[in-house]
């Protein structure tokens, strides 16, 4: 199985698009929604950046460093964020779901968790993943509770992490789901979904 590639996958809240250039309009209209790229714990494009990120998205794919999606809102068909697999580790059977922002507009509408069902099923049952890791930055608790909404569980947190642009250093939380877990975090995400 190909862990950079890209298929359609949907809901009845969200459709997961390959990323193409073409969303960059909607995207960048969903940063512009209370400047979400200002989000100092975060990295996410200012509006005049999104081609720019698109595309760098779009290399690592063709690299197979990374399998980028849009995030579809299902209701309007528009593009409202980007999700991605990423530190892909076929081998060892593992990957990230990661580098992934909401608009404004999009966040508390169950989308995010459509789209993390959706990835977190392919990942466990397309392409036979042993586990799938979250990562969030240690000041980002929408994040982190998003994360651990979902059924992950905290495997622990690197420290002094990353240097951030604007000086800042990133504490990292790392969280896992594995396979054995799947079934009930699966039973789980539904049960959410379905009320």
């Amino acid at each position: 199985m190909n862990f950079a590639a890209t298929p359609v996958l949907k809901n009845s809240n969200v459709i997961l698009e390959p990323l193409h250039p073409a969303h960059r309009d909607d995207l960048a209209e969903a940063v512009a929604a209370q400047e979400l790229w200002r989000t100092w714990y975060t990295h996410i494009p200012t509006p005049e950046m999104m081609s720019d990120e698109i595309n760098r998205r779009l290399a690592l794919q063709h690299e197979e460093r990374m399998a980028p999606w849009a995030i579809i809102e299902a209701s309007s068909g528009r593009a409202v964020g980007m999700t991605t697999y990423c530190n892909l580790d076929p081998a060892n059977r593992r990957l990230e779901i990661g580098s992934t922002w909401l608009g404004k507009r999009a966040q508390q509408a169950g989308i995010n968790t459509g789209a993390k069902t959706l990835l977190l099923t392919r990942a466990f049952e397309e392409l036979g993943c042993l586990a799938v890791e979250f990562r969030a930055h240690w000041h980002n608790r929408q994040s982190r509770a998003a994360i651990e909404r979902l059924g992950a569980k905290q495997d622990g947190v690197l420290r002094k992490h990353t240097v951030f642009e604007n000086g800042t250093i990133r504490d990292t939380v790392v969280y896992s789901i594995i396979d054995d877990e799947w079934p009930t975090v699966k039973f789980a995400l539904h049960e959410r979904t379905a009320t």
